[in-house]
């Protein structure tokens, strides 16, 4: 047969003696009839011995087995469940797979147990046969439009109800089993009673005479000699040599008789592919979807632990291997950078995994022994991450506070991501008070009135578990990972009630000692580790153990009297409430955990994993809906929340480098605004604070009440989250200040806890920004309160922005003005007039006064004549006021705002003049002539024309300086305006201007017409050209041929021969202002002889100059 495939090998020698029964191969078939008769006693036993036992110890345990047995226990040793071959053959855990029905969905379908369901459904398995512990057959994938029909031969070996190797003739690579291996498999569990069962080969074989045998071995030979002939040759050969390795062994192997006694039993895991797998995941970087890929496979190790499946270590163990001999870790380590955060994040669920594995309550000693050499291993190599990322710490052990174990004292400098599962191997499940509560629903003592911080019971008689929390919520962990959830919930419930009772301890504790502690303004903090963002996540914990039995609770209530069997747990109750549910107290637990006073840890990582810790537990909340019941409970921790002094991170007075609360309170005010709204405002205002910022701050103090650790700070924080934070509290800001809308006096109140707490001037424009917005929602009036919050907010950013460059200031700046005169023109006319104290004077007048005179305002704002008269008087003061303080900057602009009130222009102008000889440059000051002659006054725009050019200064080179317009200008101004305007700039020209080409322009302008001829306003003049040979253009044209040999000499001095051609235009240009002189012919002439001898030496250019000028 083409779709053979080669088999596993044997796991042992068989040889028997045989059971003296007569007849064939047995080819009887397996399973009892589907009747509702009792089941036999020979199916009962052969069932639980085919569970514990491996076949070979039924065999050395009697000496001769009755076929019939035989026969039930190789029936009872395949796998009856489905859930454990799901498991094995895809993503989705084994309990939320229907085995029965098939997902339509593409994604589901392609999955191999949905293919395989699909493969046997479709009828595609065929010859299937199960000789012994081996089960084969034949699984025939239908052809499609791009591929044949492929037939796949596919051969199982089990034992003690696992399948425990698999070969399929597809070559499927991957780490789960194929789809054609599924559907044997499923074949063999649905439908028993169509599968040919024969006893082992061996059994078979024993049974044969001499002939019998001969004619077996020939007949194999002679239908598979292609294959077997060689190997046949090779036995034969071996067997007849006596003295050959194989007849030195009693017996001779047989791949389908069951597992020996030393023989592993745990389902088939293909080691190579999940480290290939794992690998090719981790080389891809994060891309490729790798990451979810990942923690795909930390799902499946927590399944497998939850199925109490001894692959989950195993699978765990070559996926940390692999993660060790990433070459990255070493890269980062050199180089000194951080990985990723979802890598990071994988590491974590790394070092929680084996963590949950070392606390198997059910873990035999020399089992736990060798996965602490292991991790130890791991441990101590040098790029093993740290736990906090880039940080170490000196916290706690985590067998501190404990009831039993051992105590090191011995801390690392650095806890790596494996020290809390090494630290856990050292803690045992043995204290009988532990056991009890995890296996007792009974267990209560009533009699028991010891008040003492550490009881065993509370006053109710409940059982109590006092164990550093983080250490107890790692068991109740543990519990649920291991398959253990009744226990884990007994726990967990220990627990809760232990903190729930601390916690009303500690309140009262404050309450005898807060007088002294608030009189000294001093706090301190009760953990160095806290709950909320821990590595262990203890309270993500408690949450989800006590959730996923509410959530069953609830659906078991709703369900109708015939699943009343699925009601989880219903003695458990015992310890709750009266009236209170599993997800009342889950709720609490995670009120409880957020709002813990806790010290922010120190790195990046370890804070970013707070902020992700509490926004993950706080949408956990969100998606439960409030009732009467829940708003109790939130009520009840809101006040101890106010009042439970260090214990608590909304207290009176919190530590300095404290978590804060916003993100926490956001949610506290938001659901329970609708049912007590003082107590939410409460909770929100205290949440406000961020004294991290504030420079003066309470400290630790060092004479503390009994049982409170304090934590003195010795240097200023480095808060890496500390962005985040402030966005967080500007966030809670903004829910109060939407709340507090059309309530006047509460939104005083938190525009005062804003002033106050907030010191960035982002997020305060963010929330004027926010409150304008509310304010003036297109539903309904503006609310006039709220706009005036918005704007108190604003000023405040104004002022906060004034001395300190920020990017967004011009536009923070607009919208002021647009809020203002959204509140009013009383509103426009106070930041005028306090305009100094926000504003720059640039500002104050090219964006605030200006946008105030502006038509679109005074139709916006409805005002009549005189409110416009008076609004403008204001805004033309702040011209002046701006002006007089920076004239460069403001005086165009003052002008421009004062062009409507005659005195207040001609005191604009003065402003200019005076300041035209210290403080202003020529660019300024020919703007505002500009200006100036454009507003019809020419004789301003010469007289500042001419101060501008004072300040001029162009070299020889500068032909191309912006300046040279203006100076065109001027000159043009001058002419336009006479001769004695002409005469009066030109001394000014040839002393500021060097440049030979500008000069020429402006001499060859001024001999075009007569000065005056052209005016301004195209008036014609009379009058002759001006004389060349007398002032003032005697002195421009000396200037300009004085300005064009001195350019000449400075050109030659540093020329080379890619400028000759550009040199000889020069000089042409020279010629023809030379000429414009009476003797300017000789003067050309001398000049160039001149050239000829001073620079003989640059023979070519010379050349150059001969042949163009003689």
């Amino acid at each position: 047969m083409a779709e053979r495939v080669q088999q596993p090998p044997a796991k042992r020698l068989c040889c028997r003696p045989g059971y003296g029964t007569a007849g064939a191969s047995g080819s009887g078939q397996g399973g009892p009839s589907r009747t509702h008769s009792p089941e036999s006693l020979l199916d009962i036993a052969a069932r639980r011995v085919a569970e514990k036992w491996p076949f070979q110890r039924v065999e050395e345990r009697f000496e001769r087995i009755p076929e019939p047995v035989q026969r039930r226990i190789v029936y009872w040793s395949f796998p009856r469940s489905e859930r454990e071959i799901c498991m094995y053959s895809s993503f989705n855990t084994g309990a939320e797979e229907s085995a029965a029905t098939a997902a339509e969905g593409s994604d589901e379908t392609r999955l191999p147990f949905r293919r395989g369901i699909a493969l046997l459904e479709s009828g595609c398995v065929d010859n299937v046969l199960q000789v012994g512990f081996h089960l084969s057959g034949t699984v025939t994938e239908p052809a499609t439009p791009s591929e044949p029909e492929v037939v796949c031969s596919v051969a199982i070996s089990f034992d003690r109800c696992k399948i425990t190797s698999v070969t399929c003739g597809c070559g499927n690579k991957d780490i789960f089993y194929c789809a054609h291996v599924v559907a044997l498999s499923l074949y063999r569990v649905r439908r028993p009673e169509q599968v040919k069962l024969h006893l082992p080969i061996s059994e078979t074989l024993f049974q044969m005479n001499r002939d019998q045998l001969q004619k077996f071995v020939q007949y194999l030979i002679t239908v598979h000699h292609t294959e077997v002939l060689p190997t046949a040759q090779k036995l034969a050969d071996e067997i007849l040599s006596q003295n050959s390795e194989i007849n030195q062994v009693h017996g001779a192997p047989d791949p389908t008789a069951g597992a020996s006694v030393d023989d592993e039993n745990c389902w088939h895991l293909d080691e190579e592919q999940v480290q290939e797998q794992v690998k090719l995941f981790l080389s891809q970087g994060g891309y490729h979807g790798s990451g979810k890929q990942l923690n795909l496979l930390f799902s499946k190790v927590r399944e497998m632990l939850k199925m109490r499946d001894s692959n989950g270590a195993r699978m765990l163990t070559l996926i940390t291997e692999q993660f060790m001999a990433d070459p990255r870790l070493a890269l980062w380590r050199q180089q000194g950078t951080t990985m990723t955060d979802k890598y990071r994040q994988l590491w974590d669920e790394l070092g929680a995994l084996w963590m949950c594995i070392v606390l198997n309550p059910h873990c035999k000693a020399e089992q736990k022994a060798a996965w602490l050499r292991q991790l130890k291993k791991w441990n101590g190599v040098d790029v093993c991450p740290w736990e906090d990322g880039n940080h170490g710490n000196e916290l706690p052990n985590l067998t501190n506070a404990l009831p039993q174990g051992a105590h090191d004292s011995g801390t690392r400098p650095h806890r790596t991501v494996f020290t809390r599962a090494i630290e856990a191997c050292d803690l045992h499940w043995q204290d009988s008070h532990l056991q009890h509560i995890i296996s007792d629903d009974l267990y209560t003592n009533y009699c028991y009135h010891d008040n003492t911080e550490n009881s065993l019971f509370d006053s109710r008689g409940w059982p109590l578990w006092h164990e550093h929390v983080p250490t107890a919520c790692a068991r109740v962990d543990a519990l649920r990972s291991h398959g253990y959830p009744r226990e884990a919930l007994r726990l967990a419930i220990a627990i809760v009630n232990t903190l729930r009772r601390q916690q009303q301890k500690q309140l009262e504790l404050f309450r005898n000692h807060k007088k002294d502690l608030l009189h000294k303004g001093m706090t301190s903090i009760t953990n160095l580790e806290g709950w909320v963002g821990h590595p262990l996540d203890p309270i993500g914990t408690l949450f989800s153990t006590l959730m996923e039995t509410g959530r069953s609770d609830e659906e078991s209530m709703m369900s109708s009297s015939k699943h009343a069997d699925l009601h989880l747990f219903p003695s458990a109750r015992r310890f709750l409430e009266e009236g209170e549910s599993y997800l009342a107290l889950a709720v609490e637990t995670a009120l409880m955990g957020l709002g813990q006073q806790r010290i922010m840890p120190d790195g990046l990582y370890a804070q970013e994993k707070v902020c992700r810790n509490e926004e993950h537990l706080i949408a956990k909340l969100q998606e439960v809906e409030l009732d009467d019941s829940l708003i109790k409970i939130f009520r009840k921790q809101a006040v101890f929340l106010l009042e439970g002094g260090p214990y608590s991170g909304l207290g009176e007075i919190i530590y300095r480098e404290s978590v804060p609360m916003h993100t926490f309170a956001k949610y506290l005010f938001t659901s329970l605004l609708p049912h007590d709204a003082e107590l939410a405002y409460k909770i929100a205002l205290r949440a406000m604070r961020l004294p991290v910022l504030e420079s003066t701050a309470p400290s630790g103090d060092m004479s503390r009440p009994h049982h409170i650790v304090s934590v003195v700070p010795n240097r200023y924080p480095r808060w890496f989250t500390l962005s985040h934070i402030e966005s967080q509290q500007c966030e809670l800001a903004s829910t109060m200040l939407t709340a507090a809308k059309g309530d006047a006096r509460k939104l005083e109140t938190v525009l005062e806890s804003i002033q106050k707490n907030i010191h960035s001037s982002s997020h305060i424009f963010k929330l004027a920004q926010d409150a304008f917005k509310i304010a003036t929602l297109m539903d309904s009036l503006p609310d006039i309160t709220l706009l005036k919050v918005s704007l108190e907010l604003g000023l405040q950013v104004m002022r906060m922005t004034l001395s300190t460059l920020n990017w967004r200031r011009r536009e923070m700046v607009r919208w002021l003005v647009t809020c203002a005169t959204e509140v009013g023109v009383y509103a426009l006319d106070s930041i005028m007039q306090s305009w100094f104290t926000l504003f720059t004077p640039t500002e104050a007048t090219s964006i605030v006064a200006t946008t105030v005179m502006s038509n679109s305002t005074i139709v916006r704002l409805h005002l009549d004549c005189h409110q416009q008269e008076n609004l403008a008087n204001s805004a033309r003061t702040l011209a002046l006021q701006c002006a007089m303080k920076d004239p460069q900057n403001c005086a165009l602009s003052a002008l421009t705002l004062c062009e409507k009130d005659h005195i207040a222009f001609e005191t604009a102008y003065q402003i200019v003049l005076d300041a035209a000889t210290t403080g202003m440059s020529y660019t300024q000051l020919f703007t505002i002539a500009r200006y100036m002659e454009h507003r019809g006054y020419p004789m301003r725009a010469y007289k500042l024309a001419t101060l501008a050019m004072a300040h001029l200064n162009l070299s020889y080179n500068q032909d191309t300086h912006p300046a040279i317009n203006d100076v065109l200008w001027a000159c043009a101004l001058s002419h336009s305006l006479g001769k004695n305007e002409l005469a009066a700039i030109i001394p000014l020209v040839v002393k500021s201007v060097k440049c030979a080409t500008v000069l020429s322009d402006i001499l060859r302008r001024c001999t075009l017409t007569t000065p005056g001829m052209v005016a301004l306003h195209s008036r014609r003049n009379s009058g002759k050209l001006m004389s060349l040979d007398k002032a003032p253009l005697r002195q421009l044209l000396d200037a300009t041929i004085g300005a064009y040999i001195n350019t000449t000499h400075s050109r030659l001095t540093h020329i080379s021969p890619r400028h000759y051609s550009e040199f000889i235009e020069f000089l042409s240009k020279a010629r023809e202002t030379f000429l414009m002189a009476h003797d300017g012919h000789i003067q050309f002439t001398q000049f160039i002889d001149n050239l000829k001898q001073i620079y003989k030496g640059k023979k070519k250019l010379m050349m150059l100059v001969r042949e163009r000028f003689g």
